[in-house]
Parts: C-alpha cells; sequence; structure tokens
C-alpha cells in the first residue's frame, strides 16, 4: 500500500514540473516580449514566480518520493 501512495505523489510531481516549466517559459516570453497593452499588475510578472513555484514543488515531489 506504500508503494501505491509513494507513485501517486510522484506523478503528481512530475505533473507540477512540467506545468511549472510550461507556466515559467510562457512567463519568460512575456516578459521580454510584453503585450500591446499590458494589465495593470504586470510589471509583477506572476506567470515567472508561479512558474518557478510550481517547479520547485514539483522537483521537490519528485526528489521525495521516486523509486529507489
Amino acid at each position: 500500500m506504500k508503494q501505491h501512495v509513494n507513485r501517486i505523489w510522484f506523478l503528481i510531481g512530475v505533473l507540477l514540473a512540467i506545468y511549472g516549466v510550461l507556466i515559467l517559459a510562457a512567463g519568460i516570453y512575456n516578459w521580454f516580449a510584453p503585450a500591446a497593452h499590458p494589465v495593470q499588475l504586470a510589471g509583477l510578472h506572476s506567470g515567472v514566480w508561479w512558474g518557478g513555484l510550481l517547479l520547485a514543488l514539483g522537483l521537490f515531489y519528485i526528489g521525495r518520493y521516486r523509486r529507489v
């Protein structure tokens, strides 16, 4: 049973890491090629922050729950 639970968290980590890479890449692209009419808080670059956070969390789960 424990191995099954660990496998689920590993897969969640993989998904978080994939989403993190995609959001981070889009955020970096928007940082260097801003929109013609940016939104009010575009200067905060939330895509970069959230993408980095998801990537870090995903890598943590992958490292914590990988099979040895």
